[in-house]
């Protein structure tokens, strides 16, 4: 699979939808240029769909990335994560050859 969010991702994005009005239909992930070392991860809810963008369903979550993203992403693991320092999704992208020193951006 070209993109995987685990469980707990799963409904922690589940959670932030069922909280907005009127509920998105699905989440967008995609990477976007900037940050210091090049790239960024975006996610953002979706309620228009591109007819090229590539559709994942997780446990009825939707999940939509578009085809140029697609080669940056094809591997990832999101995950969310809570420990002492914060709370938040984390990629775990086998493309990534280096980040930057705060890890919120990085190159392939």
């Amino acid at each position: 699979m070209a993109l995987e969010l685990t469980p707990h991702a799963v409904d922690k994005v589940k959670e932030i939808l069922a909280q907005q009005n009127p509920t998105p239909s699905g989440l967008r992930v995609s990477v976007v240029g900037g940050g210091c070392s090049g790239f960024s991860y975006q996610m953002n809810f979706e309620n228009e769909t591109n007819p090229i963008d590539k559709v994942f369903d997780f446990s009825g979550l939707k999940v939509y990335v578009d085809q140029a993203s697609l080669m940056y992403l094809n591997g990832t693991k999101i995950d969310f994560v809570e420990s002492l320092e914060g709370s938040g999704f984390k990629f775990e992208n086998p493309n990534v050859k280096t980040t930057c020193g705060c890890g919120s951006s990085f190159s392939v």
